[in-house]
Parts: C-alpha cells; sequence; structure tokens
C-alpha cells in the first residue's frame, strides 16, 4: 500500500480574507440561508482563511488513519498522536494488531478514553481486514461499515484523506455546531446533518469543506464564546450565541 504522508504538526492560523462588497443581507439570509450564492461566499472564506487545512492526525497510510479515527471518538487529536507512534511501533500491520491480546492493546490506548471498546474495535477491525480484504483496508463505504468501529464519520475521513474519495462529508462536533450556527442545517443528528450538507455544498468541496471547519472550530467558532469578531465569516452569520456582531 501507498504510503501516506505524515503531515508536520502545526496549527493553521486563519488568514483574514477579502469581504466582497456582494455579501448577502441580513434579511436575505434569513429568508435563505441556503441560497447558493451564501453558500459559495461561505464556502470561498473558509478556503482563503484555512488553504492549507488537512487531517491533524497523523498517519502513515490507510491502515493507521482507520486506526487513529477510531481512537479519536471523544479524544482529542493531540492525544491520540501522543499514542499511535507507540502502538504502531508495536502493531505495525492488520495482522500484527489482530494477533494482539486486548489487554495489550487496552494498555497502549488507555488515556484516549473509553480503552475497552476501542481495543474491541481496532482488533476486530485488523480481524476483518486480514480474514475478508488481505489485511487492505477497503475503498468504499458500503465495505468499511462492516469493520467493527467503523461508521460514517470515520469511512469518511479514510476515503476523503487516504484515497481522496468524496463519498461524504465529515461530520465531527465542530462540523455539527458550525453547520447550525450557520443556518446550513437545523438537524442535530450526524447522520441528518450530513445529508442536509451534501445537498447544498458542491461534492469537489465535501473534502476540504470539513477539514476548514474543523480548523475555524477549533480557533474561532468554539463551543462557549465563540471569537466572533475574529471570524471570517461573521457577516454571514445570524447565530442567536454570537459573542459580537458587525449587523
Amino acid at each position: 500500500m501507498k504510503a501516506v504522508a505524515v503531515p508536520a504538526s502545526k496549527k493553521l492560523a486563519p488568514k483574514k480574507s477579502a469581504r466582497k462588497k456582494t455579501t448577502p443581507k441580513k434579511s436575505a439570509v434569513k429568508e435563505n440561508p441556503l441560497a447558493p450564492e451564501r453558500i459559495a461566499e461561505i464556502l470561498r472564506r473558509l478556503e482563503a482563511a484555512y488553504p492549507n487545512a488537512e487531517c491533524a492526525l497523523h498517519h502513515r497510510n490507510a491502515w493507521e488513519l482507520l486506526v487513529a479515527t477510531i481512537l479519536s471518538a471523544q479524544c482529542t487529536d493531540v492525544r491520540v498522536n501522543m499514542v499511535t507512534p507507540e502502538l504502531f511501533r508495536k502493531f505495525p500491520t492488520p495482522k500484527a494488531m489482530a494477533e494482539a491480546s486486548l489487554p495489550a492493546l487496552e494498555a497502549e490506548i488507555r488515556s484516549t478514553g473509553f480503552y475497552h471498546n476501542k481495543a474491541k474495535s481496532i482488533s476486530g477491525a485488523a480481524k476483518q481486514l486480514v480474514e475478508r480484504f488481505g489485511g487492505k483496508v477497503p475503498k468504499t463505504m458500503a465495505e468499511l461499515l462492516t469493520l467493527p468501529g467503523v461508521a460514517r464519520k470515520t469511512g469518511n475521513v479514510v476515503l476523503g484523506v487516504a484515497f481522496g474519495l468524496a463519498e461524504g462529508v465529515v461530520v465531527d462536533t465542530h462540523v455539527l455546531r458550525i453547520s447550525r450556527r450557520l443556518d446550513l442545517t437545523k438537524a442535530e443528528e450526524p447522520k441528518k446533518v450530513e445529508q442536509d450538507l451534501m445537498r447544498i455544498i458542491p461534492r469537489d468541496h465535501w473534502i476540504q469543506f470539513s477539514h476548514e471547519v474543523i480548523h475555524h472550530g477549533r480557533q474561532i467558532c468554539i463551543a462557549r464564546k465563540p471569537r466572533c469578531i475574529d471570524c471570517t465569516v461573521e457577516t454571514l452569520c445570524y447565530s442567536a450565541d454570537k459573542t459580537w456582531s458587525s449587523h
């Protein structure tokens, strides 16, 4: 399998994007927040602010990305990146991990939380890859979803980052929160949020959109007291919990 380069660990600083004079007015946004021109402007500003946004999970191949994404549930990417180097040094392949005992795996991933269930998932996924896929990570969502511990979020991360395949939109807590704040969806369940986003965002933006929104959510549009004064899409946002407004 062709290795996926490990990105250098660095924080992406959002850049100020130029504001077009054609920004939709408040009334227009409220009447039709899904207007194509508004969606296009949101995408343009996010891309300008985070031109180098990429997956924060360190990995060298699709297998390592799959495991890292499973471990990232209810855990920060920073913590996962601290755990995976030693984990993959001891168990570098699906075969090696499939043969490892659960206590051995649990000992390595304990600090990521929920380690009992995560150990079962990565062990089960490793065994399935060895038994059914020749030790290779499959390249279809249908096949990925048959692996223990894999739901659409993990499937989308692996397909998008490792293989460059846009089968859906990654919806983590940041994407869910910001999509609702920007009135791109009213849904609360990740699956429904993803369906809404797939309808309004061009497919060739699905992969990058998630990376950009995740970086934006970590740095600017945080859950409590979002830094609206520094937000590149503030003039397009009418969220009730804004901390500053130019409107």
